[in-house]
This record gives C-alpha cells, sequence and structure tokens, in this order.
C-alpha cells in the first residue's frame, strides 16, 4: 500500500484527539488546526514503521509545537488591550457529524475552564490535560513531555489542586437548567427589562468582554449585576435595524451568537452557579470570530 496512504489512516485515526489537546493549550482554533497539519507534515517524512507508539508521537509534537507558540506569543498577551477569552467552538446541539463534536461532548470546554486552563504553567497544562483528558500514564507523559514520571505525578496533582480549588462546578456538565437561564437572559435582554435581567444574574456578577483592540469593548471586567445591566442598557440604545441572534452551544454550554446584516458580531458564553449566571463572557475580536457562522 502507497505510504502517503498509509500516514494518511493513521494521522486521521488521531486528527479529532490532537485538536483536543492543542485547543485547550493554545485557546485558539486557528493555532490548533495549525499545529495539527504541522504534527501530519512531520509524520509524512518519518517512516511509520520506525514508530513504535503513534499516539503518543504525535502528541508530544502537538505538545511541544504549542509550547513554543505560547513562549513566541507571549509577549503579544501581556500587552493584549482588555480581557483575553479563548476563540469560541459554535455548535449545534444536534449536530452529530460535527468534527468538534466528538470531544465537546468528551468534557465540559466551558470557557471558564478554558481559563483556568490559562493560569496554568505551559509545562503544568501539558501534564494536566494529558492525564485528564486523554488519560495517558505518567511514564507516557513523561516521555512526552521530557521529565520523570515522578515529577509528572507531582506535576499533574499540583495543577490539580490550583484549578479545582473553589472551582469545582466550572467541570460540571450543561443541564437544562442552564439553557433555560440562558433563555431568560436573552429574553429580559431583548425585551431591555433591565429587572428580569438582574433576576438571572448573581449580584456579584462579572462581565468579560474581548475586542482585542479591535473593536469597542470594555477593556476591564464590569463588576457586579446593576452594572452589567446597565451596561447592557447602553448597548441595546445603540442596536441597529440589522440585529439578529441564535441561540448554540459555545464549547459544551448553552451560548448565543449575535449577527448585524448577516455578519457574526459577537459570542456569548456563560458561568453558571447554583441557578445564577455568575460569569458573562463575550468575544467580539473580529479575528477570533472567523470561523462562527
Amino acid at each position: 500500500m502507497d505510504k502517503t496512504l498509509i500516514t494518511e489512516g493513521m494521522y486521521a485515526s488521531y486528527k479529532k484527539l490532537l485538536f483536543s489537546l492543542a485547543y485547550r493549550m493554545m485557546g485558539s482554533v486557528m493555532d490548533a488546526e495549525d499545529i495539527v497539519h504541522e504534527a501530519y507534515l512531520s509524520l509524512q517524512g518519518t517512516d511509520p514503521g520506525q514508530i513504535t507508539n503513534l499516539k503518543s508521537y504525535l502528541c508530544k509534537i502537538v505538545t511541544n509545537r504549542c509550547i513554543d507558540r505560547l513562549r513566541s506569543a507571549q509577549k503579544q498577551r501581556e500587552v493584549y488591550v482588555g480581557p483575553w477569552l479563548p476563540e469560541p467552538i459554535v455548535t449545534e446541539q444536534s449536530d452529530s457529524n460535527d468534527p468538534y463534536q466528538a470531544y465537546v461532548q468528551h468534557e465540559s470546554l466551558s470557557t471558564a475552564s478554558l481559563l483556568l486552563l490559562q493560569q496554568l504553567s505551559w509545562v503544568e497544562r501539558s501534564v494536566f490535560l494529558l492525564r485528564e483528558v486523554l488519560q495517558y500514564d505518567y511514564d507516557e507523559i513523561a516521555d512526552i513531555v521530557g521529565k520523570s514520571s515522578t515529577n509528572c505525578r507531582q506535576i499533574f496533582h499540583r495543577a490539580k489542586r490550583s484549578i479545582h480549588t473553589d472551582h469545582e462546578h466550572t467541570t460540571l456538565p450543561a443541564s437544562p437548567n442552564h439553557q433555560m437561564l440562558v433563555d431568560k437572559f436573552v429574553a429580559a435582554l431583548l425585551s431591555g427589562d433591565m429587572s428580569k435581567l438582574m433576576t438571572v444574574l448573581s449580584l456579584d456578577a462579572t462581565l468579560y468582554s474581548d475586542g482585542g483592540g479591535k473593536v469597542t469593548a470594555a477593556r476591564r471586567p464590569i463588576l457586579g449585576a446593576e452594572r452589567i445591566a446597565a451596561f447592557f442598557e447602553g448597548l441595546l440604545r445603540k442596536l441597529e435595524p440589522g440585529f439578529s441572534y441564535k441561540l448554540a452551544f459555545v464549547g459544551s454550554e448553552p451560548g448565543l451568537v449575535t449577527y448585524s446584516n448577516g455578519a457574526t458580531v459577537s459570542v456569548f458564553s456563560f458561568q453558571i452557579e447554583q441557578g445564577k449566571i455568575t460569569a458573562v463572557y463575550i468575544v467580539v475580536n473580529p479575528d477570533k470570530l472567523t470561523l462562527v457562522h
């Protein structure tokens, strides 16, 4: 059989898994797709017969490429204008053929969860994802990240403590109540009824708006339900006739996509705890919306 066909078949078996790893590492769909493609190109130049564990081999390439990109992008992140939010993956609940649906259903990709991952160092993030999400044993992780298995075990437990301290709710899957709460949020917003909006927001809710300096957005988090309501009240006054929206899933959580004359304008996602919206995340940076339709 042609070597190229063998390589393509082997690569196709792990493409979704590799994207899952790269996206969680980078928080960027475009970067993740580029890195996965680079892994494929690297595989093309290698004799498959010389690779003893293809899955580990590809994950090692992807992990190293992610770390290289994160290092080179560190200064850009430090001078990023306003809050940084991950590039959203928008899916339809019934779209079982979506290429990302397999891992979306496997574990929450909520904005809150992705932001927690961003708080970890690159090595901690790699070890945590390889162990928690991809279920590697510590010897395999050690080979991928270039550290001892004992060290990887310690790094994993440290990262897990850091992520889950006071944030256990971020790992819970979306529930029908979450969808109902988002529906109420949208209804209150579109009706302009700020008193109803206040009933779905926790008093200490926070709003994050990521414009990246490309479009108008709040450059600092907006703290408190009253200030958030006032923010939306101001937005509603500026709403143009071509406005439309659709309910969708952002990662694995209920969310919202808005449009102006058919062009994507923003993606809303939410953090929900104890029946209230505790955080609203709005991506309006056009660079992060190119794949959202």
